[in-house]
């Protein structure tokens, strides 16, 4: 399973903090969704893969145990997000993908996905990758 993660560069001054998640050399097609979506300490979200849409993952708030399981071979990759070593992960098409939050704080995930959801054609299949 080949899993693309790009390290961020984060420039700060003493206003705060910026860092460019996602640009059109990461993506390479048409404009599909962008989300965020929050989950509480121990709580998982995903347990899923698409055949078809691709999705990047950043963690901006917090710290996850992204798992992913690729159908064809069986291989699980873990990996650690952190807010505070900011990473870009795109998860490859028929690879099961789950994110527990493993940190204190609620973790705060943004995710582009490739094509906007459609409810008549979700391309979104349910499978445990997380326990």
């Amino acid at each position: 399973m080949k899993v693309n993660i790009k390290k961020l560069i984060v420039k700060k001054d003493d206003r705060g903090w910026l860092a460019e998640i996602i640009r059109q050399e990461d993506v390479n097609s048409k404009f599909g969704q962008i989300l965020i979506t929050t989950a509480l300490p121990g709580k998982i979200k995903g347990n899923h893969y698409h055949k078809r849409k691709k999705e990047w993952y950043c963690v901006i708030k917090g710290k996850g145990l992204l798992r992913l399981k690729d159908l064809k071979t069986g291989k699980v990759k873990d990996l650690i997000l952190d807010s505070d070593d900011l990473k870009l992960v795109e998860i490859p098409l028929n690879v099961v993908h789950a994110i527990r939050n493993v940190g204190s704080q609620e973790l705060y995930l943004l995710a582009y996905v490739s094509e906007s959801f459609d409810l008549q054609d979700p391309d979104t299949y349910y499978l445990e990758a997380i326990l």
